[in-house]
């Protein structure tokens, strides 16, 4: 079997098991949250500059943190069903060609952010690269199960990473968007860790469903759920969005809380993916609305 998917591997092109080491459906979630940042950052439209570099150095900085964290996570994912086609456990891509591309991506992106943007997104970003590829993915994931809890800081950067693009400063409304994603981020992938629990234990990353098991991390699931929602209506409450935010916040989150309910309630074994692929779209619609709001506010 092992030998079926090598062979099935080695007909990839080369270049699509480097793309595939940047993760890029994570990544472009991550640049995409950045880039309505840089739109939320100003009554107009952010500088073209801002707009295009901003973006390609942070999708580079996002990018090379999740090639480092292929390497390091290299003998995890040859055990685990959902990653072990990746390209390090099948063997397309050797640690060093993985940790080279990596380091060249980063490299790439501190040169844009730096010398097209400004230095305090370049700082911000290698701090969030940082945080990721090493903090998280060396140490905390092997070491607690508030885990992603510390390490989604990593995570919610990139709003303000995006809007420090545009203005040059930390503002509190970024702060906001950074706590909206931080939030957001516990039941997003506590529901995939219920999914892939047998996974986790096997190969000793102590998730939560592991070590205090699948009850305790539903109801923690729902807790954060609850707190989400919460959180999502303080851009209401400081006036940074409107009523067509509000409104689609409260669409979102009555489904998010239903899907959380649910997982406490019901035993399918279906329910925790079906949540995990939610939260994605949660968090892409909730943003988006973030966007659409904000224009339509200043245009009447």
């Amino acid at each position: 079997m092992l030998e079926a998917e090598s062979l099935q591997a080695a007909k990839k092109p080369l270049w699509r098991e480097y793309y595939q080491l940047t993760k890029p459906r994570v990544v472009l979630l991550i640049a995409f949250t950045a880039v309505v940042g840089m739109f939320l950052a100003t009554p107009a439209l952010p500088p073209l500059n801002a707009l295009i570099f901003g973006t390609l150095g942070i999708w580079l900085a996002a990018a090379s943190a999740a090639a480092i964290n292929h390497v390091i996570d290299s003998r995890i994912d040859a055990v685990m069903a959902r990653t072990r086609h990746r390209p390090m456990p099948t063997g397309s891509l050797s640690e060093s060609q993985a940790l080279t591309f990596a380091f060249m991506l980063g490299a790439a992106s501190m040169t844009v952010l730096v010398f097209l943007v400004n230095p305090l997104t370049a700082l911000l970003s290698f701090i969030s690269l940082i945080g990721y590829a090493i903090v998280y993915t060396m140490w905390l994931k092997r070491a607690t199960p508030q885990n992603i809890v510390i390490g989604g800081a990593a995570g919610a950067a990139p709003p303000v990473l995006g809007w420090a693009a545009v203005t040059n400063t930390i503002d509190p409304n970024a702060l906001l968007l950074f706590l909206i994603i931080f939030t957001w981020t516990p039941p997003h992938f506590w529901a995939l860790a219920i999914a892939r629990r047998d996974e986790y234990a096997r190969v000793g990353i102590p998730m939560l469903p592991v070590t205090h098991g699948v009850a305790f991390t539903r109801l923690h699931i729902q807790f954060y759920t609850v707190l989400l929602c919460l959180v999502t209506l303080l851009p209401v409450l400081t006036g940074m969005a409107g009523l067509i935010y509000l409104a689609a916040a409260l669409v979102l989150n009555a489904i998010f809380l239903f899907y959380a309910w649910s997982l406490r309630a019901e035993q399918r074994v279906e329910l925790p993916m079906k949540t995990f692929r939610y939260s994605i779209t949660y968090l892409g619609v909730l943003f988006a609305a973030l966007l659409i709001d904000h224009y339509l506010r200043i245009a009447f």
